[in-house]
């Protein structure tokens, strides 16, 4: 299901981040007194009040190394974040008051339709009533708070869970929904095209062809799918860095609103920082996931080649072992047609249900082989083990102390559970429920 984006902005140094890792209940990105150091995360699932949205912290996005503090960069992240959010938090510093750039960034925001929230941050005595002027930006009432003492930010999420929209889903559910996503220019809207056996995407040699993310049904053997094509962004070369990590957050809709998820990856250049973010979100999103190596035919090879990528890729992404990877260029066609038969059988992988009794019998052959650790004296006893639910295939495991059960021991049961079942393409979830305690 597709949740509701939350984009935070506003000038550097205003506490967007303090404020992200606030909600996101952690601290995500890396927060100093300095404009621009944010380097880490940019993005985190949050909940409050039941209600589920991703939240997007353009700290992350900003550049340190411009002169003028609203230059291009700025405006443009302030552009993009309101194109792709549901609701903007607009931060401004209580204690320094309206700047400029708080004006100009306001400017932009009145101009739109989406729904703001004007954040006043940095307020710690409510009572002088510091963030009143504030009302002078035209964008509704200003919410004072203080994001490094937690001050008003349960109020503040009051307002943010009620001004966010419901998002539906008009696919049955028999359809396969296929996010396509991966950094600009890696070939994602030609692999769409191929997929679709006809010119349906714009495709160009220029980065950022593609504005929007596009939805494609299609029929294939009488089975249904519906391929999304995400767009990369760029623009003026000074900017490339923000826009390109922009297009996170299209990849985030799309992977959100996926069952499969084909992660584009240039062949020619190999894995970057920012693919290993896209990724990222695929698999803490718990997705079926594809690794498509795009523009193989422009790679130099010999017989080991395709062996040697294989070894690279598996190291850069290592968290995603699980996932098949195929060699294809969309411009010559090679081993296009595999694709679609991939993406069935990760498909059921990643819906796979494993019945309690032979989950049990497997277990019981894994204590008896290994062991359980024991710490101080004490033993890890699993009592049972049930799968709670599937899309990506999750387990819950009964145990006496879960402290026992170490992160090495998990691992050793995931990699049985995957050598008996498959689960290929699809990551595994564990839960540890502690049915009593000494």
């Amino acid at each position: 299901m597709a949740k509701p984006i939350v984009a935070i902005v506003g000038r550097p140094n205003v506490g967007k981040s303090t404020l992200f890792n606030r909600i996101s209940g952690g601290r995500v990105a890396i927060v100093e007194d300095q404009p621009g150091v944010t380097r880490d995360r940019i993005y985190r699932d949050a909940k409050w009040l039941e209600r589920s949205f991703t939240l997007i912290d353009t700290g992350g996005l900003e550049i340190a190394e411009y002169e003028n503090p609203f230059s291009d960069v700025v405006r443009v992240q302030a552009e993009v974040a309101i194109a792709e959010a549901e609701l903007v938090l607009f931060v401004v510093d209580g204690k320094q008051g309206i700047t400029g750039e708080d004006e100009k960034i306001a400017e932009i925001l009145r101009k739109t339709k989406k729904p703001v929230l004007l954040v006043v941050n940095k307020i710690e005595d409510f009572a002088k009533n510091l963030h009143m002027e504030f009302y002078a930006l035209g964008l509704g009432d200003p919410i004072p708070i203080s994001a490094s003492h937690g001050m008003n930010t349960g109020d503040l999420l009051d307002m943010v869970v009620e001004a966010l929209p419901e998002i539906e889903e008009d696919y049955a559910p028999d359809v396969v929904k296929i996010a396509i996503i991966g950094r600009p220019n890696v070939g994602k809207s030609s692999l769409t095209n191929a997929l679709l056996g006809q010119e349906r995407v714009i495709v160009s040699d220029i980065p950022g062809t593609t504005r929007d993310a596009i939805d494609t049904p299609f029929e294939r053997d009488g089975k249904n799918y519906v391929v999304i094509d995400t767009a990369g962004m760029r623009r003026r070369a000074r900017v490339d860095e923000a826009i390109e990590r922009y297009s996170v957050m299209r990849a985030l809709r799309a992977v959100d609103r996926s069952d499969v998820v084909l992660m584009v990856i240039d062949a020619s250049q190999g894995v970057t920082e920012q693919d290993k973010k896209i990724a990222g979100y695929a698999h803490e999103g718990g997705k079926g996931c594809i690794l498509v190596l795009n523009k193989w035919d422009l790679v130099p090879k010999d017989e080991k080649t395709m062996q040697k990528y294989d070894k690279v890729i598996r190291s850069e992404l290592a968290f995603m072992q699980y996932a098949p990877t195929l060699y294809v260029s969309a411009k010559t066609g090679q081993r296009l047609p595999k694709i679609v038969e991939i993406i069935d059988f990760v498909a059921e992988q990643t819906n796979r249900r494993i019945s309690t009794s032979i989950l049990n019998e497997l277990l019981a052959d894994i204590v008896r082989v290994t062991p359980p650790p024991t710490d101080k004296g004490k033993k890890l006893k699993i009592y049972y083990v049930t799968q709670a639910g599937v899309k990506p295939p999750t387990f819950v495991f009964f145990v006496n102390d879960e402290e026992l059960f170490h992160f090495s021991y998990r691992r050793h049961i995931q990699n049985r559970f995957r050598e008996t079942f498959g689960f290929e393409g699809s990551p595994i979830r564990f839960f540890i429920r502690q049915r009593e305690k000494d």
